[in-house]
């Protein structure tokens, strides 16, 4: 049985917390439009508290519950992912990748990849015609005659004046 504690007397501009039992200001405590008094029965600190052992018993772990939100898969699903990958990034193979990759336009998960992949994906925006264009810059090397801004000359990481 649940032993329920009676609040003490409390001066105006003052609010009782059930959880901590702790006399606070009433700005202490969140607002609630549908208590009587305007707040929350539990202060901000507890109202937390609460919440977390809320979605941590409705959902699990933060990265259950992140992963669940965002992809719709949960942690078994990613280490299953990373088994079918050898534990590996699917793009340049480093070892133990945690960013899980999706397709912005149908929020379809691709992949697990580490996070410069994942990041350099983002910023191309997934765009393949750019990425395209990005692999041919690197195959053909290096085609500009070494002149610079201002008639500056790069000499191997250095800047000379020309």
């Amino acid at each position: 049985m649940v032993k329920r504690v009676t609040a003490p007397q409390v001066p105006e501009g003052m609010k009782w917390c059930r959880d901590c039992e702790e006399v606070k200001a009433v700005d202490d405590f969140p607002i609630a439009t549908r208590k009587a008094s305007g707040r929350n029965s539990y202060c901000k600190p507890c109202f937390q508290a609460r919440v977390v052992a809320s979605r941590i018993k409705v959902h699990g772990d933060r990265r259950e519950y992140h992963l669940r939100h965002r992809y719709g898969i949960g942690v078994a699903d990613v280490e299953c992912m990373l088994a079918d990958q050898d534990n590996k990034c699917l793009i340049c193979d480093k070892p133990d990748p945690e960013h899980v990759d999706h397709d912005h336009g149908t929020g379809r998960v691709r992949g697990i990849l580490c996070f410069n992949c994942n990041q350099g994906l983002g910023n191309f925006r997934d765009d393949l015609r750019s990425l395209g264009r990005a692999v041919d810059y690197l195959m053909r090397g290096s085609s500009w005659k070494g002149k610079g801004l201002d008639g500056f000359q790069v000499s191997r990481y250095r800047f000379a004046a020309a």
